[in-house]
């Protein structure tokens, strides 16, 4: 089962919050990169985020469901 990163975020807090509606869309969703993040200040961005990823065949799903929620934010 590959991975792929549907979303990157550089708070373990907001990737979580994605997780979470993939989750409930019953996408099988993970989080990586959370504890290197909460480790130390600024070490996520240098690591390139909090990743959201998802199995390869769920990806198309996983991204519309992402960008529909993004369209409510102001």
């Amino acid at each position: 089962m590959a991975l792929v990163t549907v979303y990157r975020a550089f708070s373990p807090a907001e990737a979580q919050l994605i997780r979470s509606r993939l989750d409930a869309a019953q996408i099988h969703a993970i989080v990586t990169g959370e504890l290197a993040a909460l480790g130390m200040e600024g070490y996520s961005l240098s690591t390139g985020g909090v990743l959201v990823q998802v199995p390869e065949e769920e990806a198309a799903d996983a991204r519309a469901i992402i960008e529909s929620g993004q369209s409510d934010q102001p």
